[in-house]
């Protein structure tokens, strides 16, 4: 089964997922702000990738990631950051969601795994319980430390021209 990377909307994502299981592949979730993607994000996503046969990427729009990460942020816009997600080979689809957390994605994808960085602690991970009790997995891959977008802004803010 061929799958052409693009954005979903969360019914189309279910639908695809429920096609993608059904075709026997393994479905990889994970989500995040992706602001300014960097080389912590692009490990991380290949690794995710790994674990399975689909990497579905859950994106903050840009309002929650204000909320999470404070004024001038994002960066870059959703579609910006969707855009450059898309772009990368292992991801195959990306869903832009506004709810405070991704709880109502990862139960339409349903994923096989679930994924999130090393800062998080598998306890902490939203929808933790739902993946396990449909059989999934969950896990929390090493975080590359030094490797953030708020470090890179920093290191581009501080640095002379």
């Amino acid at each position: 089964m061929t799958i052409e990377p693009k954005t979903y909307t969360l019914p189309a994502i279910a639908e695809a997922a429920g096609e993608w299981r059904q075709a026997g592949l393994q479905i990889v979730f994970t989500n995040g702000c992706f602001d300014i993607i960097h080389p912590g994000h692009t490990r991380y996503l290949r690794e995710a990738r790994q674990l399975g046969d689909v990497l579905v990427v859950g994106l903050n729009a840009d309002e929650s990631v204000r909320q999470l990460k404070g004024p001038g942020r994002p960066v870059m816009n959703e579609g910006e950051r969707g855009e450059v997600l898309l772009s990368l080979r292992w991801v195959d689809a990306v869903v832009i969601f506004s709810d405070p957390t991704p709880l109502a994605l990862i139960e339409a994808v349903v994923p096989h795994f679930l994924v999130k960085g090393g800062d998080w602690p598998v306890e902490s991970i939203v929808g933790a319980d739902f993946v396990r009790r449909h059989g999934g997995e969950v896990v929390s891959l090493p975080f590359h430390t030094g490797l953030s977008t708020t470090e890179l802004i920093h290191r581009i803010t501080e640095t002379d021209p």
